[in-house]
């Protein structure tokens, strides 16, 4: 049976609780001046809240810096966002209701999270929402499942929410990229079906006795894996390129959970007039994984 501490976790807690504190007032003047360094800061915030989790990253790949970006990752927990947060210098797409979360909500805030509504009646003024962070050179993560998993396996995506791939800036389409997250150790050995539930928070579970489980537990490993950038200009239609993004990281995260070399999804349409004499897009062979603290 897995130990909780309350201690840590209540030590974790105290430590999480004085460092928000102290950055929403900075974070507060970077947006109200409308600071470059807003955009920067959410970084090394999330970087200190991993270490104060106990939290280590694993990164196979690089996130494309030519921006703006749309990310487009795997959800399984509330601890995905300072994973991503602490890697990329971009903005979260969240439904509407996560700005009145507490805590949660105030962070998603400071963070310039974009929040939508996901009635279709809204799609146009949605999809126009964020087509304006896009314009203004921001890169943006978004969650296609619409909801967590139990970190297992990668739900379908909505191809609805790949509406923002259609956008064109300067004529040009928006850079995608493809994202796995994967909880794979805890306290350096491998984590089995029976422990992801401590740290995927899906379904019914109780937010507040989930948090102070996750607090309580000891350090762990997460795998993030960048995959190919694509545009939607290489696919047939939104959804193909949807099916596509699901693919690959469903491919990840399984070869990120196993530990098992294996391929690591289809290799998407090549850009029209080229010829296909490309290697493959991640080779059978073990990856080169850069272990972080944060």
């Amino acid at each position: 049976m897995l130990y909780i501490s309350h201690i840590r976790a209540a030590v974790r807690l105290a430590a999480c609780m004085a460092w928000f504190a102290a950055l929403i007032p900075v974070q507060a003047v970077n947006l109200a001046l409308r600071l470059n360094f807003a955009r920067k800061w959410p970084i090394s915030v999330y970087r200190i809240f991993n270490g104060l989790l106990g939290i280590r990253l694993a990164v196979v790949g690089k996130p494309e810096k030519k921006g703006p970006v749309l990310f487009v990752a795997n959800h399984t927990s509330y601890a995905d966002i300072p994973v991503l947060g602490a890697l990329l210098e971009a903005s979260f797409v969240a439904k509407a209701e996560v700005a009145g979360w507490p805590v949660f909500g105030l962070c998603a805030k400071i963070s310039r999270t974009v929040f939508v509504d996901r009635n279709p009646r809204l799609a146009v003024r949605q999809a126009e929402l964020l087509k304006e962070r896009l314009t203004e050179g921001d890169s943006l993560i978004l969650f296609p499942e619409g909801t967590s998993s139990d970190g297992n396996f990668v739900l379908p995506f909505r191809s609805a929410l790949f509406s923002a791939a259609a956008i064109r800036i300067g004529g040009e389409p928006v850079v995608v990229q493809p994202v796995s997250v994967a909880y794979t150790h805890l306290d350096g050995i491998p984590m089995g079906r029976h422990l992801r539930p401590f740290f995927a928070w899906y379904g019914d579970m109780e937010l507040a006795g989930h948090l102070w489980q996750f607090l309580g537990i000891g350090r762990s490993r997460i795998e993030v894996r960048f995959h190919e950038p694509v545009t939607i200009d290489r696919f047939a239609s939104r959804k193909e390129l949807s099916t596509w993004c699901h693919a690959v990281i469903a491919a990840g995260v399984a070869r990120s959970l196993t530990g098992r070399d294996r391929p690591a999804g289809p290799a998407a349409p090549l850009p029209a007039g080229e010829s296909d004499s490309r290697a493959a897009v991640s080779p059978a062979g073990r990856d080169p994984v850069e272990e972080a603290a944060a």
